[in-house]
């Protein structure tokens, strides 16, 4: 035996019994040198030979018959390639012994094509034999196939066939598939409902497109729009589903003069069921102090129509952001749109008209009057009037058309002066004052009234709350909170205020004991 780097002399030596002949062979010097040989694209030659076999039908071991056609393959390679095949072969089946084997329910020219990229590891992907091909690979577990078929239909969503690829995809339980198409539909709901594909869905498919919550739509009149045109498009056999489907579009959210042509739509008019939800939906909005009570996934906005969060502002490391993020609660992302004309802290914000208003605070030396607004349709900055008092830790709310500035600190002392923005008339006015001086206030609407809550009043934080009636320009006190309150933050929810978090230190002490309880 010759190894290169030297010649090893083995030692052998033979033992014979009755039985049989062992035969043992060991090199003299362990510590003689050793060589690997790799042979270059041995894989790559391989395969080409194995391929020039099958194209001329040598040593084929199996035939693969789908419909009428008959594809001779080596077990081997299928195997090696495919675990649907390697589980067939490898195993004590019929399928293992047998030299024809039919495979039901698949394309003859898919099964080729892929029989073919076990040999080659090439592919064509066509849009005429995409579905064919990722559907005969689901079956064969060829996972790398599945991955590329189904990167390919991401790159072709459109709104004409994005549904079709959502149903193709949960039937091939192709997963990732099935989420990007769903997502896809989803955001370009708007652009999918005007495609014959909608028109064409069975209403099982229907439901769970209305039962979503992230779909990209303006209002909810456009779901109701849009189940209407499905309806009327085969009026004659999906009327029975009507009143199963109306249950899913969000009436109460509707608005009245929107429901009361429902009430006399010849499609509605005839459907108890029907009627029942128009009703339920006319309550809430007869009824508003008893819609606490007419909660029900009707009454839950989706997240489209709830709009935007906007953050704006604050402390940095600089002292004074001026940057404006949104959130947008479908995709659970938050962007920067803009930044302000110079640096704010401890400002009010509110929403007129759908334009953001900034009012007040302080730039970081003096405390601000000024007051600027942002328009997201266009993202442009305007400068509007300012208040006639400078104010910081104000609080700022709309409530039935002006917008109010509560309360804060001008510099020198605490604020207990209100005043009112009249959008039409462009210009601030005063409005009666609170009973005690409030900055860091928190504001709030709710049942036509302006709530004002806690706050700091120069020797201590409040637990008083007081509201204001704008038909009698009055502010009158409330029942106290259990805790007092500076810079606490407050909501309204289904018919209650909550006041939420803050701090309770008197201004004489530094060390502010931050609260972590709600109450309302």
């Amino acid at each position: 035996m010759y190894v290169s780097g030297g010649n090893l002399k083995p030692e052998c030596r033979r033992t014979s019994n009755s039985s049989q002949t062992l035969s043992s062979c060991h090199t003299m010097d362990p510590s003689a040198p050793e060589e690997c040989f790799q042979a270059l694209n041995h894989a790559e030659q391989t395969f080409k030979k194995m391929e020039n076999y099958l194209r001329h039908k040598q040593l084929c071991d199996v035939v693969l018959l789908a419909g009428d056609r008959r594809i001779p393959a080596h077990r081997l390679v299928l195997s090696s390639v495919s675990d649907y095949f390697a589980a067939m072969f490898t195993n004590d089946v019929r399928e293992a012994k047998q030299e024809e084997i039919k495979i039901e329910g698949v394309d003859s020219n898919a099964l080729w094509a892929l029989v073919q990229y076990a040999y080659t590891g090439r592919l064509e992907l066509k849009e005429d034999n995409i579905e064919c091909l990722l559907s005969t690979a689901c079956l064969l577990q060829l996972s790398q196939v599945v991955e590329a078929c189904c990167g390919f239909l991401m790159k072709q969503l459109h709104p004409s066939n994005c549904l079709g690829i959502r149903s193709f995809a949960d039937a091939q339980g192709c997963t990732d598939l099935h989420k990007v198409a769903h997502n896809y539909t989803m955001e370009h709901f708007m652009d999918v409902i005007r495609n014959q594909e909608f028109l064409l869905l069975p209403a099982n498919e229907i439901v769970k497109l209305l039962a979503s919550d992230d779909m990209n739509i303006p209002n909810e009149e456009t779901i109701l729009n849009a189940l209407l045109s499905w309806v009327r498009h085969d009026a004659d056999n999906r009327q029975k589903d009507l009143s199963k489907l109306l249950a899913y579009i969000r009436l109460p959210l509707l608005c009245p003069q929107f429901l009361a042509d429902m009430e006399n739509n010849m499609l509605f008019r005839d459907d108890i069921e029907c009627q029942k939800l128009i009703m339920e939906a006319m309550k809430y909005h007869l009824l508003p102090e008893r819609r606490n009570m007419l909660q029900s996934p009707r009454t839950k906005p989706r997240k489209s129509t709830v709009g935007v969060l906007f953050a704006v502002g604050g402390m940095d490391a600089t002292k004074g952001a001026t940057s404006i993020e949104k959130y947008d609660l479908r995709s659970n992302t938050w962007t920067h749109v803009a930044n302000m004309n110079g640096r704010r802290l401890q400002f009010g914000v509110a929403v007129l008209d759908d334009k953001l208003y900034v009012v007040g605070g302080r730039d970081g030396l003096k405390t601000l009057n000024t007051v600027e607004c942002y328009n997201p349709r266009n993202k442009t900055w305007s400068v509007m009037p300012p208040m006639s008092t400078h104010r910081h830790g104000l609080g700022v709310e709309v409530l039935e058309g002006p917008m109010y500035a509560v309360g804060g600190h001008d510099g020198w002392s605490y604020l207990n002066t209100v005043e009112r923005w009249d959008p039409q008339a462009r210009q601030w006015n005063f409005v009666a004052s609170m009973s005690v001086p409030r900055s860091t206030v928190g504001v709030a609407v709710l049942n036509g009234k302006l709530y004002a809550v806690g706050g700091r009043d120069g020797s201590s934080c409040l637990k008083s709350v007081e509201c204001f009636d704008p038909h009698t320009n009055k502010w009158t006190l409330c029942a106290l909170m259990s805790k007092r309150r500076g810079g606490v933050g407050v909501a309204t929810w289904n018919g209650f205020l909550y006041a939420i978090g803050g701090h309770d230190a008197p201004a004489s002490n530094l060390t502010s004991r931050l609260s972590d309880c709600v109450e309302r």
